[in-house]
């Protein structure tokens, strides 16, 4: 259940009424929805701003031009230069956490880390207000944390239930991937699951009506669930990655980043609502030494081949104005190199991408100073990111969600408390 801030007119009431109950449930901040659903592209650790999307003199790499008149990045991004029409860069991101705990915790949620209460992820809400689709999971993590276990519990959906944590699943790019128990056993047809259901039923309903909790209501939505999903051809399909051409699994790259993308692309594909790609997992963009060796050798290539592959995939499927991108860490490095040759965390002031859901893409947004060390213009909030999402999935951005301790809780929460606004530049109109 949620609440809305905003004052209504008596205008408002009547149009409200005309909408019937749909119109009541996504109130005057509903927009038509362009997005079906969104890849989030997590760059664990935080990059550092002035060597990737914001390209400054404090940088050892230079900028090069884009596709796009005026628009410079890092030398580092060749091939994302000649697609920057398909992206937005939004200069003046400002957030909270000087640790990777509280800022991860807080890119996450849009919340300050809190003891006494958990609050749900973005992928959470937004497989919550969309639903499932095709059988699919609503949500997915791919690859899922063997380490740093923390930071997975932000990505949870906390007090709105287990429905709607994360499907969480292997490194695609390890070995033989495969995930378990996707399919039933040989020796198992769906006629004899049907059966045994049917048996089951008969004798759980005469237990039931002994003992009703609400245990089992749960229990029977994950069974249900879990039943949809091994018993439909197509789920299964959208999990493996043998249906793709060695061109198409090459040009995303072999690595944990590039086949996570390729797998994201296929999960959003069959109807999938939010993605998180993680394949950078273990801070890997932490970069207190040796910044601009990593960030040359080993962290840029990857997202720069992934990342154009993944955009030239969506628009060559159709798919690219109906799938949201979000490019971002937890907070950006600071503009002077320390001893050991490399930038610390950094959440006053970063960049971060997006593009496709039918978002306005070839422009900045906001601007920093000369070391892209301060926001000098459009300081910008995680809740208005979150609101920007909503605003493009058709999701009521200022909803509140009532806690099981009876505190409503935002689910765009921007600075001071505030609700976070879309960020206007990128819709057209």
């Amino acid at each position: 259940m949620f609440q809305t801030q905003s004052k209504w007119t008596r205008r408002d009431y009547i149009r409200a009424g005309s909408l019937g109950f749909f119109g009541l449930h996504c109130g005057l901040h509903a927009a038509p929805a362009k997005a079906k659903s969104c890849i989030l592209i997590w760059l664990e650790g935080g990059p550092a701003q002035m060597d990737t999307f914001d390209p400054k003199t404090n940088s050892n790499f230079r900028p090069i031009a884009t596709n796009v008149a005026g628009i410079q990045v890092s030398e580092l991004l060749p091939q994302l230069a000649k697609r920057m029409d398909k992206l937005a860069l939004v200069r003046s991101m400002s957030s909270f956490g000087d640790d990777h705990p509280q800022a991860v915790h807080y890119a996450a949620t849009g919340h300050l880390h809190n003891p006494a209460m958990q609050f749900p992820s973005l992928g959470a809400i937004v497989g919550k207000e969309l639903g499932s689709k095709n059988a699919m999971p609503p949500y997915a993590i791919v690859p899922k944390w063997e380490s740093g276990r923390q930071y997975e519990e932000y990505f949870r959906s906390a007090f709105l239930g287990a429905d709607y944590d994360p499907m969480l699943i292997p490194d695609p790019s390890k070995g033989k991937f495969e995930v378990a128990d996707m399919g039933l056993p040989k020796s198992v047809t769906p006629a004899a699951i049907d059966s045994r259901q049917a048996f089951r039923q008969v004798i759980e309903r005469e237990y039931r009506a002994r003992v009703e909790s609400a245990e089992h209501a749960k229990l029977d939505t994950f069974q249900k669930k879990a039943l949809e999903m091994l018993l439909t051809p197509s789920v299964r399909d959208a999990f493996d990655l043998s249906k793709e051409t060695d061109r198409t699994r090459d040009s995303y790259g072999r690595d944990s980043v590039g086949q996570s993308l390729l797998l994201a692309r296929r999960l959003v594909e069959a109807g999938t609502r939010f993605v998180t790609a993680a394949g950078y997992h273990g801070s890997s963009w932490d970069t207190h030494t040796d910044n601009d060796r990593l960030h040359r050798d080993r962290l840029t290539p990857p997202l720069d081949r992934g990342l154009s592959a993944l955009i030239d995939d969506l628009v060559a499927r159709g798919l690219y104005d109906e799938t949201m991108i979000v490019v971002m860490g937890e907070f950006g490095r600071t503009p002077h190199i320390n001893a050991g040759l490399g930038r610390d965390h950094w959440p006053k002031c970063w960049s971060l991408a997006l593009g496709g859901g039918g978002l306005r893409t070839g422009i900045t947004v906001g601007k920093s100073d000369e070391r892209a060390a301060n926001v000098v213009e459009r300081k910008t909030s995680i809740g208005d990111l979150f609101a920007t999402v909503y605003k493009a999935m058709g999701i009521n951005w200022t909803a509140e969600y009532m806690t099981p301790i009876g505190r409503p809780i935002k689910i765009a929460n921007s600075f001071e408390d505030t609700t976070g606004e879309p960020i206007r530049e990128l819709f057209a109109g």
